[in-house]
């Protein structure tokens, strides 16, 4: 872990340190969406970044800082998936071997990502057994650098430089700006940026029903977990709580926001019919929370960050068929 708390400037560094490599994803505007929640909506498109998930931007400002003599003893990292790609494909652009440490209930397309990017696999069970334990056990035995998906401060900067192209890229002030969060890196990096360049800008954490440990935090004044229950669709945002690291910057976001499946369902179904663009189930949360009508939007300018679009085809398939959840 880095050593450094992460900080606004954090973020400015992380932006030049990922310039040209780390895609500048556009921020669109959908007449259809606008006329469905009669206010402005703007999208960031991190769907379309590379590893398809805003996750490659902390993994590269991690790892593009190793030393050479970390470079050669290579990099741990656990995760469902999203932050797992990232990191195999920073590994593979800096030239580290990568191990990731994955859910054996990730979907398919996400593991099948890491091994292209040229990163081993090793599975594990997500109910029984602790992915920080194992990815601390490889880390000693290899001597290998663990790279967290969220605990970290060069991750979470990395993270933060999706808010600083969306203001430099939008026309307009936010109103609101919603964005999704399982252990909060990507929210930190964001309510960092926010605090400093947008004060006003109402920020909020959207989170699956089952999966609220942010809300819980929020309302509890601490870090807190939820009861473990079943599995949301959302594999990308299945953390068990908030981040060390994280929570005492996203303990000033300004709500929370929950949306059940059947609505993240409903949201990727709109983006592939109107929008025209592909997204996993964590990375429609927001969009679900515009179009479920949980956040008022009438009048509104609100930001998004469609955070991801590594779907499983199957899934999407039923989804986008209507066969979800028969």
């Amino acid at each position: 872990m880095t050593t450094h708390l992460p900080s606004y400037e954090g973020v400015l560094d992380a932006a030049r340190q990922i310039d040209g490599v780390a895609v500048r994803t556009p921020l669109l505007e959908s007449p259809a969406l606008n006329a469905v929640v009669g206010g402005r909506v703007l999208m960031k498109a991190e769907n379309l970044q590379r590893a398809g998930a805003f996750k490659f931007r902390g993994a590269y400002n991690r790892i593009s800082r190793l030393t050479d003599d970390e470079r050669t003893r290579g990099v741990v990292a656990f995760s469902s998936g999203n932050h797992a790609q990232g990191v195999a494909a920073a590994a593979a652009m800096v030239g580290t071997p990568a191990i990731i440490v994955m859910p054996s209930d990730s979907p398919q397309v996400k593991v099948e990502g890491v091994i292209g990017f040229g990163g081993e696999v090793r599975l594990y069970d997500r109910w029984t057994e602790s992915r920080e334990e194992i990815g601390a056990a490889i880390a000693a035995e290899r001597g290998s650098v663990l790279v967290p998906p969220f605990d970290d401060a060069f991750i979470i900067e990395g993270q933060g430089t999706t808010a600083l192209e969306m203001l430099d890229q939008a026309d307009t002030p936010f109103d609101q700006l919603l964005c999704g969060a399982s252990g909060g890196g990507l929210m930190a990096g964001i309510n960092l940026v926010m605090a400093e360049r947008s004060p006003l800008t109402q920020v909020l954490v959207v989170e699956p029903e089952a999966f609220d440990d942010t809300a819980r935090s929020l309302a509890a004044g601490e870090r807190v977990g939820h009861p473990q229950g079943a599995p949301s669709i959302c594999d990308a945002l299945m953390s068990p709580m908030p981040g060390v690291l994280t929570w005492p910057i996203n303990r000033r976001l300004a709500g929370a926001i929950t949306v059940a499946d059947s609505e993240v369902a409903e949201a990727m179904k709109f983006a592939f019919r109107h929008l025209k663009l592909v997204l996993e189930p964590g990375g429609a949360v927001s969009l679900a929370s515009v179009l479920s009508g949980k956040v008022q939007t009438q009048g509104l300018t609100t930001a998004i960050v469609l955070s991801g679009g590594n779907v499983d085809p199957a899934q999407y398939a039923d989804i986008i068929q209507d066969r979800f959840g028969s």
